[in-house]
């Protein structure tokens, strides 16, 4: 018999932005997994402490991990056992890279929501200083929560930095008296998605991008036409390419190649900085381990173009 999927619900912060305080609040909601016995997995120590003996009445194990080593599939598959989990909540370590996180989830655990706890008055700070570790939490994460939200706090900035990294995530915030104000400022995309064919202009290739890869469904069946380079992987069988961008999501420091697979004639041979305008159907697939949908293309022409005017995309 096949062994059930057991839910992550992911939380990703920095120290001290509030996950612990967010976490409790959540545990003690009636409605949150009524009844599930929960694995509690907290990788870091912060202000906020958790009380073990409290949350066991109410069927929660905590099981502290604060280093990476301990951090692992034999560990945490043993922790659910023990405690019979019918699902998981962690409070992963802010400085740890998510990668880390993806290659040690046990293979019958998925995540089903990440939510991002950030400090408003000190999230754009850390994306100055730490910016891989920032983007790698907001272009993953399905929820972002900015707390401690006041007076002294831009909601377009805010607002800005989410939207260069996902189109999709929910952003909220959160006021120093605990009411919590869902973000209104509207994001119109630039092209027509319901027209036969969906035509991305060079300057709007990091705007689609971001939307596709969050809102991947959104495009199934969808044609496409855009400028790419078309690129040959060494780990794709034939007939399969990479076709995309460089982006910079921030400065120079981060520029680097994003793509999506693209089934094409098993002949063709891509030059070097081979551009193209590519026009493709887009199916979509599953990765269950992270529960995220990826686009595949279905490439249908591809004529020989000049590069864009600009050649590495941005949002700005």
């Amino acid at each position: 018999m096949e062994n059930k999927t057991i839910p992550v619900y992911l939380f990703l912060g920095f120290l001290e932005a509030g996950k612990t305080q967010f976490i409790q609040k959540t545990l003690e909601d009636e409605n949150f997994t009524a009844g599930d016995k929960i694995l509690l997995v907290a990788c870091e120590e912060g202000v906020e402490e958790y009380d073990a003996a409290a949350l066991k009445k109410d069927g929660i194990t905590l099981r502290m991990i604060d280093d990476l080593s301990g951090f692992n599939k034999t560990e945490l598959a043993k922790a659910a056992k023990d405690c019979k989990a019918d699902c998981v909540v962690m409070e992963y370590n802010g400085m740890w890279s998510l990668n880390d996180l993806f290659i040690n989830l046990p293979d019958d655990w998925a995540v089903f929501q990440a939510i991002c706890v950030a400090d408003a008055n000190t999230i754009l700070m850390y994306n100055t200083s730490m910016r891989q570790l920032v983007a790698e939490k907001l272009s993953t994460c399905n929820v972002v929560v900015f707390n401690r939200f006041g007076a002294g706090s831009s909601k377009e900035e805010l607002h800005k930095l989410v939207r260069g990294l996902s189109r999709g995530a929910n952003i909220y915030y959160e006021t120093e008296d605990g009411e919590m104000i869902l973000d209104d400022i509207e994001d119109p995309l630039p092209f027509d998605l319901n027209a036969d064919i969906v035509k991305i202009e060079d300057r709007d290739f990091a705007i689609w991008f971001a939307d596709i890869m969050e809102n991947t469904k959104n495009y199934k069946g969808k044609t496409i036409c855009a400028k790419m380079l078309v690129t040959k992987q060494p780990r794709f069988p034939k007939g399969v390419f990479a076709v995309g961008r460089n982006m910079m999501t921030c400065c120079e420091a981060d520029v680097q190649f994003v793509w999506i697979a693209a089934n094409y004639d098993k002949n063709f041979v891509p030059r070097e900085k081979h551009w193209a305008m590519v026009t493709a159907k887009i199916s979509v697939g599953h990765d269950r381990y992270r529960n995220i949908d990826y686009p595949i293309m279905d490439i249908v022409s591809l004529e020989d173009a000049e590069p864009p005017e600009e050649e590495i995309a941005s949002f700005y």
